[in-house]
């Protein structure tokens, strides 16, 4: 789900990213709304009330609502300046760092909610204001690593992509199109997720409270922790066909055998290091 990029990115990564994200942001949308009776997966709602609050001149709460809407802009900004200054290093740090910065945001929302929260309006701004710039990370992640087709903290422009690919799909020829119908399945994975996830949160939050940003954290463990046994797997088989080629024990090599019976491999000094080309 994170180790590809851009163009190399296949629909079944995709899907894999959007539902478990798309499920992570209706939960947070519909916690924040019970709590604190604001929207914090998406700034659409907020450039109205910002318009609104300017028309009135009450600029203590132009500065609170422009605050937020930078807020989620920034989270995108350091999402997508982490994977394109740090790709090179390794593409799944670059592309994990902003989930981990997620993850504290979510916790830290957590933990103040549920020991210290006290339901002040400054407390609530504060906490608001931390959801989307968390939300507008994850955003930004999603989008930047999959050339912008995967966006799932609100779902306007998802009704909208569907709403034309259901029209184009009247005719044949575009049912046939087999990246139309890639594209459809994409978004109807996120907009089932997302609704699924807000589902969630509305059934569960009374008996969790803010032990619900607990279960969003470890959604988003599960994102970051694929891609880790992922590689690490692909290093341990590596490192097996290494040891059969050149006969050269190592300790993943030997755990293999081990656990899978096989004998293979020589032991330490038994035999002179040498490459075996099988026929």
């Amino acid at each position: 789900m994170l180790r590809n990029y851009s163009n190399s990115r296949t629909l079944g990564d995709n899907i894999r990213l959007g539902t478990l994200t798309a499920f992570t942001a209706g939960t947070i949308n519909i916690a924040s709304l019970l709590i604190f009776l604001s929207f914090t997966s998406n700034v659409t709602g907020h450039y109205a009330i910002l318009a609104a609050e300017i028309s009135k001149a009450n600029w203590s709460q132009v500065a609170v609502v422009g605050g937020w809407i930078f807020l989620f802009f920034f989270g995108g900004f350091v999402s997508n300046f982490m994977v394109i200054n740090f790709n090179r290093k390794s593409k799944y740090f670059a592309h994990a760092m902003p989930l981990v910065l997620e993850i504290a945001c979510l916790l830290f929302v957590g933990i103040y909610g549920q020991f210290y929260y006290r339901k002040t309006l400054e407390e609530t701004e504060y906490l608001v204001a931390l959801m989307l710039f968390a939300t507008g990370l994850q955003n930004g992640l999603t989008a930047s690593i999959s050339n912008f087709s995967v966006k799932t903290t609100h779902l306007t422009g998802t009704t909208t992509d569907l709403g034309i690919l259901f029209s184009m799909f009247t005719q044949k020829k575009f049912r046939k199109n087999g990246e139309l119908v890639a594209r459809a399945k994409l978004l109807m994975s996120i907009m089932l997720a997302y609704v699924l996830g807000a589902v969630f949160s509305g059934l569960t939050y009374y008996y969790l409270e803010f032990r619900v940003f607990y279960v969003i954290c470890l959604c988003l463990l599960v994102v970051i922790g694929y891609d880790a046994y992922k590689i690490h797997l692909r290093h341990y088989n590596t490192q097996y066909r290494y040891s059969k080629i050149y006969r050269k024990p190592n300790f993943l090599a030997f755990l293999y055998d081990k656990i899978h019976g096989g004998s293979g491999i020589k032991q330490k000094g038994e035999k002179k290091r040498k490459l075996i080309f099988e026929e």
